[in-house]
């Protein structure tokens, strides 16, 4: 629990005892660090207590949004104070209404974002990431990626809940990846793909990427040739419109996406007939010039396709797990 207010700390200390002598300078400066951690535990609590109260919340969403990166635990106080998660849960819904037709404002939107960054600190955590998503708290969020809307307070929006699927998948675990394949998080991930800002197609390819990676994920998409077109064709007008606006960080998420499924065998031969000439005929090769991973891994994949097209199996292959 916090310390004290300073206004009771002093008021006990008039009843006590006369104060020792000052500690030595060593002994202060050991103290220092551990008071000043005890200051911003006291100060994140208090932020939290004031969530449940709908007259101090829009502050205390603004400054742990704004602090939570030097709050340590943020996380697990937030998820296990009594009422926390609710209230965040009821800023969420309280704009579903904004959705459509789409009326949501820059305010609305910026405090929402506030909420939203409070649960991607939750999300990313490994002592609650699992608890966050046995909740099924990420589908709250789905809504917000299924808007269409290009004004800025959407945008945003959208970002900002993509960042807190996107803290679930940095850290490589199967079951993650799992909800959010039963959840059709997919779907969501290709609609921004296809008409999001820059930095939203970076944070959903990126997204896809990490489904890829996973071996259930890259099973779940090439099993059909349904969900692999819809990857592939969004991937393919993604790397079409880069010719006119280059953007070496999307880039390097395609075509990491389409070295995964040159994995597999039946994607792998699907792509010597649907991946874009831009990434064949070297138009994209400057955008690369300085990123040496991203060049091995386009090589990798024409090698791939080369080795499908003659028949064999492209390396790395997953025809063993894929049953194929």
């Amino acid at each position: 629990m916090a310390n004290l207010p300073p206004s009771l700390s002093i008021g006990a200390a008039s009843f006590a005892a006369p104060s020792p002598p000052p500690p030595s300078p060593g002994a202060s400066s050991s103290s220092a660090p551990g008071a000043a951690k005890d200051r911003k535990m006291a100060s994140a609590e208090q932020l939290v207590l004031d969530l449940c109260d709908p007259e101090l919340r829009e502050n205390a969403l603004l400054d742990l949004s704004k602090k939570r990166e030097i709050f340590q635990d943020l996380a697990p106080l937030l998820w296990h104070s009594y009422g926390t998660i609710a209230a965040l849960l009821q800023e969420i819904v309280s704009i579903y209404p904004s959705l459509s037709p789409p009326t949501l404002s820059p305010g609305a939107s910026n405090r929402v974002c506030n909420a939203l960054a409070l649960l991607q600190c939750v999300a990313s955590h490994s002592d609650t990431r699992i608890p966050f998503l046995n909740a099924h708290i990420p589908l709250y969020l789905y809504p917000f990626l299924n808007t269409t809307s290009k004004t800025r307070p959407f945008e945003y929006l959208r970002l900002t809940s993509l960042g807190v699927i996107g803290a679930l998948v940095k850290v490589d675990d199967s079951e993650v990846i799992g909800f959010l394949l039963q959840t059709e998080i997919i779907p969501l991930c290709l609609r921004t793909m296809e008409m999001g800002s820059e930095l939203s197609k970076t944070v959903a390819t990126f997204i896809v990427q990490k489904i890829l990676l996973d071996d259930v994920g890259l099973r779940y998409i090439c099993a059909t040739a349904e969900r692999f077109f819809a990857v592939a064709s969004v991937l393919s007008q993604m790397v079409q419109a880069l010719a006119d606006q280059p953007s070496p960080r999307l880039l390097k998420h395609i075509i990491r996406c389409y070295l995964r499924l040159s994995e597999n065998s039946r994607a792998c031969t699907a792509l010597n007939s649907c991946l874009p000439n831009a990434l064949k005929d070297g138009t994209l090769n400057n955008f690369l010039q300085d990123d040496h991973v991203t060049r091995r891994w386009l090589q990798q994949l024409l090698h791939n396709m080369t080795m499908a097209g003659m028949g064999g199996a492209p390396h790395g292959g997953l025809d063993h797990i894929m049953g194929m």
